[in-house]
């Protein structure tokens, strides 16, 4: 039951047969023969089918509500019996926003120094991405905004603030500036993120609640790519003042504080809505737990 069922979340994942089929580790024909099985033994029809894959029917998306539930649940127990034989191992899959990517050495780097046997694989992700990538069980846990838009069935820890600045050179019209004004850095041509990026949704707004409007002269989905532009001393951008930190300023770049209004996010980690929790997604709760205390310290 438990492959058939690892068979309907990899169809999920990947709207294709041969693709979900491969992903499995099967043959076409056998994850064909394994969704027919179920559907016998359910009694109802549970995907739309022509040539290719169409959607799954309404009884297919409760039964594919289950298969998260119960292969998740399986997952965990699993995990947690080879924990108490042998501690913690495998593999901690961890998406972030581009944005936050930064801050996750803050909970890997202790997290390996207590448990040196668990592997970390990290993706850069949008918000709406990590959401997904949690419901189809392909990560373990996301770093994301928290209050902005809907998370969804998750659960949720604050980690830090996100406040923005202004990175300009310091010759640059506003670069001797102490604080600038939302309405201020309208005026300036701005590098910014993608718009599929909730980072880039929250600047978009606040340009245009100062009476602006967005208009980058580039774009991209890398914040590496859009310091790099920074730092030429011809370009512009707003960034987290953590993030700005992080990546370093120079004699010549500045972080300038945007005000009126200061706007904050909430940054914070986002793992299954499930009890018993995974041991290794516990234990990174764990750490995420002591970075905010950390950083409220601050």
């Amino acid at each position: 039951m438990i492959d058939k069922l690892d068979f309907i979340l990899a169809l999920a994942r990947e709207k294709h047969f041969g693709r979900a089929a491969e992903a499995c580790g099967v043959t076409q024909p056998t994850l064909s023969a394994g969704l027919k099985h179920l559907e016998e033994q359910m009694g109802v029809l549970l995907v739309n089918r022509g040539s290719r894959f169409q959607s799954f029917t309404p009884e297919g998306e409760r039964v594919l509500e289950w298969a998260r539930r119960i292969v998740g649940d399986t997952r965990s127990m699993r995990e947690e019996i080879n924990a108490l034989r042998h501690g913690l191992s495998g593999q901690l899959r961890i998406a972030a926003i581009p944005t936050a990517l930064a801050m996750v050495a803050a909970l890997t780097t202790p997290y390996r120094e207590r448990h040196p046997n668990v592997r970390f694989t990290i993706y850069s992700r949008t918000s709406i991405e990590i959401l997904d990538l949690l419901d189809n069980l392909e990560i373990d846990a996301g770093i994301t905004y928290l209050g902005n838009e809907p998370l969804g069935r998750v659960s949720a820890l604050p980690l830090y603030h996100e406040r923005y600045r202004l990175l300009t050179s310091a010759d640059a019209p506003l670069g001797n500036r102490d604080t600038v004004t939302w309405a201020e850095v309208a005026q300036v041509p701005l590098c910014l993120l993608t718009p599929d990026m909730q980072n880039r949704r929250i600047i978009d707004g606040l340009l245009k609640s100062a009476g602006g409007e967005s208009r980058p002269t580039l774009e991209s989905d890398s914040m590496i790519l859009l310091f790099s532009h920074v730092r030429t001393g011809r370009w512009a951008s707003v960034m987290p003042a953590k993030l700005a930190e992080t990546l370093g300023l120079t004699d010549t770049l500045r972080a300038i504080p945007i005000t009126e209004p200061e706007a904050v996010q909430t940054i914070g980690l986002v793992v299954p809505a499930r009890e018993p929790m995974m041991p290794n997604t516990a234990a990174l709760v764990v750490e995420a737990r002591a970075v905010a205390a950390s950083l409220d310290r601050e």
